[in-house]
């Protein structure tokens, strides 16, 4: 039932309590109005004098009954406020001509109690169970012409008592109101939730595609402009060396091609494909040496062990976007990378003796171009590494990655 002037919704955690105290009271009205009906039947109808009247009493007790199933029937479909506060006003005003009539219909003022606790409203509802409570004692008095400290204890106990159960009723219903709104806030930030983290994974597959296009596309492209331009130059005085060009860009246009489908279908990069990360980095250093004319050397530093998922491709792309620097901007002679496995962690150094340039000034630019550097510190970030970069100018440059080989401890 409601408080405020209804049925009570079915509350999530509560149904069943409520459910039952519901079903309980109109069990106990329609007990009580059979038992007072059946006591009076038997009482007055063998009394020939009034038997007009006695009849009528019982007709207003079935149709007290009548009135009030209806009631609690169509209650069951969210009775408006205003339809049922006249239903309890018929169920009220029958009950109290059958109390003037006779005694027996007075203990239905106890489920009448609940009824009016919980479909008035604060102190109407506290006026309605002393109005109730004083029909029940005057009506007793009026039929056995006496009045005892029973017939006004007993009324006033049930009245306490009915507001007391009421108000944890109350108390019952509110706490099932707040479960289901607590409810309904953790399904609406659920599905917060799983809309951010859409977005989210949205956006960390923009960067991923961001830094393999970087890593690959762009880079192969790039070496195949060069190449091209090479070959160009070369073809009027030089067609061995132009054909020579062409292949290697061919080449270079093939292995590109393979890294777009490679990373396309989210797979490891074809470099990778039955190679080690040591081998993959020497084949690495042999063709920027071959196509670029760069002394490119490779070297490791202790004993390869098996690395995490992720760390290969991440430094293989390390490996191939610092060289891509090197070739672009350094006008270097020589390169070393260096693949070092410590007991902590795995490091990738790349020094070159190119000119070199102020670190401080690297950013990415309007022409798409210095996004390098900070895709490879997402990459390495992501996995919980770091990315460092020492360079003056004249004095060559040293690009120095760490990834972690045991899980770091948040401070």
């Amino acid at each position: 039932m409601r408080n405020s002037g209804g049925w009570a919704p079915e509350l999530p955690g509560v149904t069943t309590v409520l459910r039952a105290l519901r079903l309980l009271l109109h069990a106990c009205f329609l007990f009580l109005l059979g038992v007072g009906t059946a006591r009076y039947a038997l009482t007055h109808l063998g009394d020939t004098r009034a038997q007009g009247l006695h009849w009528a009493v019982l007709g207003g007790a079935v149709l007290l009954g009548t009135v009030y199933c209806a009631g609690a029937l169509a209650a069951r479909h969210d009775l408006h406020r205003t339809r049922s506060l006249v239903w309890l006003a018929a169920v009220t005003l029958l009950w109290f001509a059958l109390v003037w009539a006779g005694q027996d219909f007075v203990w239905l003022a106890f489920p009448l109690y609940f009824l009016h606790l919980h479909l008035l409203r604060g102190l109407h509802s506290v006026l309605a169970v002393v109005v109730i409570t004083a029909a029940v004692v005057l009506g007793q008095s009026l039929h056995t012409g006496d009045m005892t400290a029973g017939m006004v204890l007993g009324p006033v106990l049930g009245a306490v008592f009915a507001v007391a159960i009421a108000a944890g009723y109350t108390a019952l219903r509110r706490e099932g109101e707040r479960h289901r709104e607590l409810i309904e806030t953790l399904t609406r930030t659920r599905g917060e939730l799983a809309a951010y983290q859409r977005r989210t994974g949205v956006l960390d597959e923009r960067e991923r595609l961001a830094r393999e296009i970087h890593d690959t596309l762009a880079q192969g492209l790039s070496s195949i402009v060069l190449l091209l331009r090479s070959a160009e130059n070369a073809l009027p005085g030089d067609p061995g060396l132009a054909a020579t060009r062409v292949t290697e860009a061919r080449e270079s246009a093939s292995a590109n091609l393979a890294e777009a489908r490679g990373f396309v279908r989210d797979l490891a990069p074809p470099s990778l494909t039955g190679a080690n990360l040591p081998e993959a980095l020497r084949r690495l250093c042999e063709r920027v040496g071959r196509t670029e004319g760069l002394d490119c050397r490779f070297r490791t530093d202790g004993v390869p062990t098996e690395l995490p998922a992720g760390y290969e491709v991440a430094l293989l792309r390390a490996a191939q976007s610092s060289l891509a620097n090197v070739t672009a901007h350094a006008d270097a002679t020589t390169a070393v990378v260096t693949l070092g496995y410590l007991e902590e962690e795995v490091t990738l150094d790349v020094y070159d003796d190119g000119r070199g340039f102020a670190p401080a000034g690297l950013r990415p630019r309007e022409d798409g171009t210095g996004y390098g550097i900070t895709a490879l510190r997402q990459r390495l970030a992501a996995l919980g590494g770091d990315l460092e970069v020492e360079s003056a100018p004249g004095e060559g440059t040293a690009v120095a990655v760490r990834l972690p080989l045991t899980r770091r401890e948040t401070p």
